[in-house]
């Protein structure tokens, strides 16, 4: 069993940054494949960023990338994700999730454990 919990959502203007984390427990964290998803009003909730316990292995959607990166840090039991450049558009509660799986990494189905979500809310 994995306990997530995510921080570091909050209220940014346009062009502005934020950095969300995502607090891991129980087992052995750096095994796990870890992703970045957003559900924004209305919306199904869409994959954000992933990185394998390498860290070369990191993937992003096409609407994050060159603004988004996902990063981990395995001593401390903790994946981030630095989203630079906002847009309103990526208002949405943000949802971490870890999955032992080596397929359906892009999408929700693929995960095994989530955390509670945290909103993210970008002003024009």
């Amino acid at each position: 069993q994995v306990q997530l919990v995510e921080s570091g959502g909050g209220l940014v203007q346009a062009g502005g940054s934020l950095r969300l984390s995502c607090a891991a427990s129980g087992r052995t964290f750096s095994s796990y494949t870890m992703g970045w998803f957003r559900q924004a009003p209305g919306k199904e909730r869409e994959f954000v960023a992933r990185i394998g316990w390498s860290v070369g292995s990191r993937y992003y959607a096409d609407s994050v990338k060159g603004r988004f990166t996902i990063s981990r840090d395995n001593a401390k039991n903790t994946v981030y994700l630095q989203m630079n450049s906002l847009k309103p558009e990526d208002t949405a509660v943000y949802y971490c999730a870890a999955t032992e799986r080596l397929y359906n990494l892009g999408v929700i189905s693929g995960y095994d454990y989530w955390g509670q979500g945290t909103q993210v809310t970008v002003s024009s």
